[in-house]
């Protein structure tokens, strides 16, 4: 029976090394870098760029974090050992070019070439957000992430009340709210579910003249709206700072989500160019809403939200997504931008704010007024 040394003489045989100046001239070009040291030692630092795949877990999470099974693969651990031994797993799972760095980071320290030590979440944090840790497209550094975004919800009711509960939960670390009541309770409850999360309440009206005060630095917005004058500030406002709506409606039994990115979408304007009138745009007071309905919508929104944070998955930009409670079903309708949008089209006609309840009350009237090219008209959801 051969001895360690013989073992991982043989292992050296069959694995491609290189030094710490020799990897970090390989790091000028086009590979991957992988640390496969354990989460106590990555705390302590890592080169720049490096990929976190502990040798634990190399197997499992090697194709998430080390994607490419033809590019220049370097791995290193502390001091040349586990890295020689997961260079040959991941050669035996396919991997073409796997380089061990001799010595490891205590070498490339030594050498007194550059590393970085991470963020870290405190272990009451790594417990409270354990299950996202576990998912590879998440992470500490995904985590990490959402502690430091910043999300405004507009409304704190039926859909901004599930929406922000459940951004809460997963860890995002600044919420506005903006509303002329519910605001304070919503405070104390996102406080009492989750001590990380900072709430910025905003109890006033949301006009013309506070919303760039009150969307300035926010990385996303969360559109619970039931009004059209606001829907359509909201989205002027998102077009002229870039700030991607996650935008959400319920009439009765249907809800509607959609995901508006300026300029790389279409925007609320590209589908509906007016309101419908009133009379046929009842409030969920007037026609009702099923009561589980706000808490669907408003969990898809967050969803959404999250995915735009992270910049995982396939946001809702381009694709209305619809809902029937009676028939439990899901359709999605594919959307475009409109050339001729006046919000984010190509000659946009509206550059600045304008009288959005007079607007709202009579469109064909301020349309006339203002030049307004006519198109689609808002379903009458809210």
């Amino acid at each position: 029976m051969a001895s360690y040394r013989e073992y991982f003489s043989e292992l050296r045989k069959r694995v491609t090394e290189a030094t710490p100046q020799e990897v970090q001239e390989l790091l000028k070009g086009d590979v991957q870098l992988g640390d496969v040291r354990e989460k106590n030692e990555w705390d302590e630092g890592h080169l720049p760029g490096a990929a976190f795949v502990p040798k634990s877990y190399l197997e499992q999470w090697a194709e998430d974090r080390l994607p490419s099974k033809d590019k220049p693969t370097i791995l290193y651990c502390a001091g040349g050992v586990r890295s020689v031994m997961a260079a040959d797993a991941l050669r035996t799972l396919g991997y073409t070019n796997v380089i061990s760095m001799t010595g490891g980071f205590n070498r490339w320290k030594d050498a007194g070439l550059p590393w970085t030590k991470p963020e870290t979440l405190a272990p009451e944090q790594a417990q409270r957000y354990s299950r996202h840790l576990l998912i590879p497209e998440i992470g500490e550094r995904g985590q990490l992430k959402l502690l430091g975004s910043k999300v405004l919800l507009i409304g704190a009711g039926g859909l901004g009340s599930p929406a922000a509960l459940y951004l809460a939960a997963a860890g995002v670390g600044t919420l506005g709210i903006v509303g002329r009541s519910k605001v304070a309770s919503a405070r104390d409850t996102i406080t009492a579910l989750n001590p990380d999360v900072t709430v910025n309440g905003y109890e006033e009206r949301l006009s013309a003249s506070n919303i760039d005060r009150i969307i300035a630095g926010y990385d996303v917005i969360v559109d619970g709206s039931d009004n059209f004058p606001t829907r359509y500030l909201v989205n002027d406002a998102s077009v002229k700072h870039r700030i991607p709506v996650v935008h959400g409606s319920i009439y009765r039994f249907e809800g509607q989500v959609t995901v508006f990115k300026p300029f790389d979408g279409p925007c609320y304007r590209c589908l509906f160019h007016q309101p419908p009138p009133p009379e046929l745009a009842p409030s969920c007071a007037e026609a009702g809403v099923l009561g589980v309905l706000p808490g669907i919508i408003g969990s898809i929104q967050a969803n959404e939200t999250i995915k735009l944070l992270l910049g995982v998955g396939e946001p809702l930009i381009g694709r209305y997504l619809l809902f029937d409670a009676l028939d439990t079903t899901f359709r999605e309708v594919k959307l475009r931008r409109d050339p001729a949008c006046p919000a984010c089209g190509e000659h946009p006609t509206i550059t600045e704010y304008i009288d959005y309840e007079g607007f709202c009350a009579s469109p064909a009237e301020w349309q006339a007024e203002h030049a307004m090219p006519s198109k689609g008209t808002e379903p009458a959801t809210r």
